[in-house]
């Protein structure tokens, strides 16, 4: 018994809660659903993709150079709901950890609601450079800044 309550509490303890930044945008659902599933589009305020499709089953992958250190992403869509929901896993070349990224839709009158959800950070290398304070930071300059930036201009119509 006691055992047993250890392996749970093991297995409590590497599970963590899902990342989840929220913002809403001045701009409509079918606006910003172009920005997160047209290549030419994520070019501009995502990374540098070679190619996307929001097709379940299509995989893609991109590099990025932070601070010296470069994290070859590879990723691969799972589920797809036109207007409301995308959702690919994402995990790191040569490194263990799987997880799963998923940006959902909500109409709020002329506006957008994103929710992006991150899970299974905790399945990354226990080193500063996979630290969810990472993740957390990260995702709020993409999606609160980057994200934003692009939808609300006049120019991206």
């Amino acid at each position: 018994m006691t055992q047993t309550l250890e392996r749970l509490g093991e297995l409590l303890a590497t599970k963590s809660e899902p990342l989840i930044i929220e913002r809403t945008f001045n701009a409509p659902v079918a606006k910003v659903w172009n920005a997160i599933t047209d290549v030419d589009q994520m070019r501009q305020w995502y990374f540098d993709l070679k190619e996307f499709r929001g097709e379940v089953g299509f995989e893609f992958e991109f590099v990025v150079e932070h601070e010296g250190n470069t994290y070859h992403h590879l990723c691969k869509v799972m589920e797809v709901v036109p207007q409301k929901k995308i959702a690919y896993t994402w995990r790191y070349k040569g490194e263990p950890g799987d997880s799963l990224v998923t940006f959902e839709l909500f109409a709020e009158g002329d506006k957008t609601r994103l929710r992006l959800t991150h899970t299974g950070i905790e399945t990354f290398p226990k080193t500063p450079a996979y630290a969810r304070k990472n993740f957390e930071t990260g995702w709020t300059q993409i999606i609160g800044a980057e994200l934003k930036k692009f939808v609300e201009s006049k120019e991206n119509k």
